[in-house]
């Protein structure tokens, strides 16, 4: 097995990552780190700091080298960091020894490692966000049009009362929705620059420092933090925590999924299976079993990751290490996930027939809650509680549905109390109102 599932070709159609795949490669960790160092120059040039005719070549030039990262391992072996072998690559390439002293003026590692990681993130943000929105589509459709249609809720594994399809299509995108909501906070107030040179102080970019980190922050489309983030990981450990929250509200799906389509349950028909190498019956439910498995992962790389947070001192490199060991897989974890949710939620089919088999159960159990509290308006709450129990009891051991002993013990109870339709509640409202939300999205 490959080291990770997100770079295995043989694993790449059970955890697929798409378009953010190419985010966390080598490739693109160098291509994103080459912007910031070419808009660097070019804003500092711009404030006289350095030459602009060097800084007009370095920016240039940053957008046209090709630098193999496989270049880049020795230095980055013996650094610890991969910026300084990264700038003698540079230098090398421009092949402008008076231009190229100019590279890397001030700024120290982290800050080009931080800021191009936080250009990448950007565009995973923007691609989540798409897949979000893919799969709340499908939970809308599902939840308008599946809002009357009963099926059995269940605590603890075992019948409870009453719902809907449609309003456990809204539960489950609910927590989805609350997330794209999050969005347009977390990217104002997490993807920042990063200029605080060598200890935090931008000593060496002198008195300018304030007005270039503004500047470099503005070339690149990004947040100015207003002071050094070096060990403050908060913007990070923000946009962690938001990708780990969107992988377990989609492994609360997929869990759901898995139980909905069980043998002798069946109440969901998930449009796609996987195969048994032994059994040819079998429809192996693979896509919402990954979602799960994802979750499970994500969770504990989120441990990790926020212990990793406290810094010692100026800057901390087995804490920072430990990030760069942690942060990927939880983004490609994420990714894969939202990528596999806008797969297979499109492709759910409720099989109401399935779902009526637990809903009109000969014995109608599911509705002794309601006859408590409708026996509760003619006696004492725990003498209508004791007064269910009983019937309940005697429905068990006599194999008598519950209605008709009601309408024995109790004729002043409404009959159509034992009609599913009479008790779903406010699930109806509750999924319209989660497609509306939905419709009201850009």
């Amino acid at each position: 097995m490959a080291g990770s599932v997100f770079d295995s070709p043989l694993f790449s159609r059970l955890f697929p990552t798409g378009e953010a795949g190419r985010l966390f490669t080598d490739t693109a960790e160098v291509r994103a780190m080459l912007l910031v160092e070419g808009t660097l120059a070019k804003v500092q040039g711009e404030l006289g700091l350095i030459p602009q005719d060097s800084a007009f070549f370095i920016h240039r030039s940053a957008m046209e080298v090709q630098i193999d990262p496989a270049g880049l391992a020795e230095p980055t072996g013996q650094n610890g960091v991969n910026v300084p072998g990264l700038v003698a690559a540079f230098r090398k390439a421009m092949e402008a020894p008076e231009h190229a002293q100019y590279i890397h003026w001030g700024a120290t590692s982290q800050d080009i490692i931080d800021t191009g990681l936080m250009l990448r993130l950007r565009s995973l943000l923007t691609l989540a966000e798409k897949d979000l929105k893919t799969c709340l589509a499908a939970l809308a459709a599902l939840a308008e049009t599946h809002a009357e249609t009963p099926m059995t809720a269940r605590t603890y594994g075992q019948y409870a009362t009453l719902t809907s399809f449609g309003a456990q299509a809204a539960e489950w995108g609910t927590p989805l929705l609350g997330l794209l909501k999050e969005l347009p906070d977390l990217r104002a107030s997490c993807l920042m620059v990063s200029l605080s040179g060598a200890a935090g102080t931008a000593g060496a970019l002198g008195p300018q420092a304030v007005d270039i980190r503004a500047a470099l922050a503005k070339g690149l489309n990004l947040r100015d933090p207003g002071q050094s983030w070096h060990t403050d990981r908060t913007p990070v450990l923000r946009i962690a925590d938001w990708l780990v929250r969107s992988n377990i509200a989609l492994g609360k799906i997929g869990e759901d999924l898995i139980a909905m389509a069980m043998s002798g349950i069946g109440e969901i028909d998930l449009g796609a299976g996987g195969s048994s190498s032994t059994m040819p019956q079998k429809q192996n439910p693979v896509m919402p079993s990954a979602l799960s498995a994802l979750s499970h992962q994500a969770r504990g790389l989120l441990s990790t990751m926020q212990g990793a947070a406290i810094h010692k001192h100026q800057r901390d490199g087995a804490a920072w290490f430990t990030e760069w060991l942690t942060l990927p897989q939880i983004a490609l974890g994420a990714a894969s996930a939202l990528t596999l949710a806008a797969k297979q939620l499109p492709l759910i089919a409720p099989r109401p027939d399935a779902m009526a088999q637990s809903v009109n159960v000969p014995l109608q159990l599911i509705h002794a809650e309601a006859l408590s509290f409708a026996l509760a308006a003619h006696m004492p709450r725990p003498d209508a509680q004791a007064a269910t129990k009983a019937l309940c009891q005697e429905a068990n051991a006599s194999q008598t549905p519950l209605s008709t002993l009601t309408a024995r013990d109790y004729p002043q109870i409404d009959s159509a109390l034992f009609d599913p339709a009479t008790q779903l509640g406010t699930a109806p409202a509750d999924a319209r109102a989660f497609a509306a939300q939905v419709a009201t999205l850009k």
